[in-house]
């Protein structure tokens, strides 16, 4: 009998060793081999600029944070769509675990790349608006990640422009093209009805025109306004020149645009933004999430933030009421 019950305690004492060395995927706990896994994990960008680079680090860094390890493919459009539709159909076939879409149209060209591998964005202003997901609550599908549109963001801009510089014509260089810069446009107009303002639009197609269309506007606005626009904001130097020149505000969209010359801004910053994209990123991979139950996230800490040498250019007395924070 003894002997019997030495070899009933062996076998349990096997077994218990043989679950902890495995773990369980029902308890949730994690594999030695999952530990070690590194991703491939896709990038895509439609161009290269200050605020969707700091978006790339931040989510690189987020998932440094959660302990995944990955490898990037990034791929760069320069912002030619006919290469960024090249792009999303390389990284699919390449067979990655996860895309990163940086900018709306390089998340409409993965979305409509592939409908099973996940889809994490970011930069993106409108994302039920462009079709990427089914609602900002319950995604729906393989498509999720965070916005750069702040709703309180362009209200106080237009309010901003209109109490404290006096403006009444906003001059507004953006890429009809892209579906981000249209619905931005569009919201601002319609604010504009009630605010005894009017916008004054000129459109491009490259960045190569964004001097010559910030130019056309000389003489019929009295301040910018250059929102989260890739192509514009990719050319940014060349709207600056034109409204140091004329001595014209200029709002702009986002916090990086104000450290190249922008007058202010009320905004977030990217890095932010990507990290929380980075984040939503890691859960996917660990199994721990699905794009489709994610919900979207909207940028959090709204501030004003100005450029003190502009300002100063401008003959602008700031303010205490402002509470502006400069940039650096």
């Amino acid at each position: 009998m003894k002997r019997k019950w030495n070899k009933a305690l062996a076998a349990i004492f096997g077994a218990t060793l043989l679950l902890s060395a495995c773990g369980t995927s029902s308890g949730g706990s994690t594999t030695t081999a999952e530990k070690e896994k590194t991703y491939k994990i896709g990038v895509t960008q439609i161009v290269e600029h200050p605020s969707l680079n700091a978006a790339y680090d931040g989510f690189k860094k987020a998932l440094e944070d959660a302990g995944v390890k990955a490898e990037y493919d990034v791929q760069i459009a320069q912002g030619d769509n006919s290469a960024n539709t090249t792009i999303a159909t390389n990284l699919v076939s390449s067979g990655v675990d996860l895309i990163f879409a940086n900018s709306t149209p390089s998340a409409q060209a993965v979305a409509g790349a592939t409908p099973d591998i996940p889809i994490v964005f970011t930069s993106v202003t409108d994302a039920v608006g462009a079709e990427l997901v089914d609602s900002m609550e319950s995604p729906g599908g393989n498509v999720t990640g965070t916005i750069d549109n702040h709703p309180d963001a362009i209200p106080n801009t237009m309010k901003f422009l209109k109490e404290e510089l006096g403006a009444k014509k906003v001059g507004m260089v953006f890429n009809s093209g892209e579906a981000n810069s249209r619905a931005q446009v569009d919201a601002v107009k319609a604010m504009l009805k009630d605010m005894d303002m009017t916008v004054v639009e000129a459109s491009v197609a490259t960045s190569a025109d964004v001097k010559q269309a910030t130019e056309s506007l000389i003489g019929k606005v009295d301040s910018l306004y250059i929102i989260t626009d890739n192509t514009v904001v990719s050319a940014l130097e060349s709207v600056v020149q034109v409204a140091n020149e004329q001595k014209l505000p200029m709002m702009v969209g986002e916090f990086d645009s104000v450290k190249r010359g922008g007058l202010a801004a009320y905004g977030f910053e990217y890095y932010d933004i990507g990290y929380e994209a980075g984040q939503m990123a890691a859960k996917i991979l660990k199994g721990e999430s699905k794009p489709a139950d994610l919900p979207v996230q909207v940028p959090q800490n709204l501030k004003l933030i100005m450029n003190e040498d502009t300002a100063t250019a401008l003959g602008l007395s700031i303010k205490d009421e402002w509470k502006v924070e400069f940039s650096e």
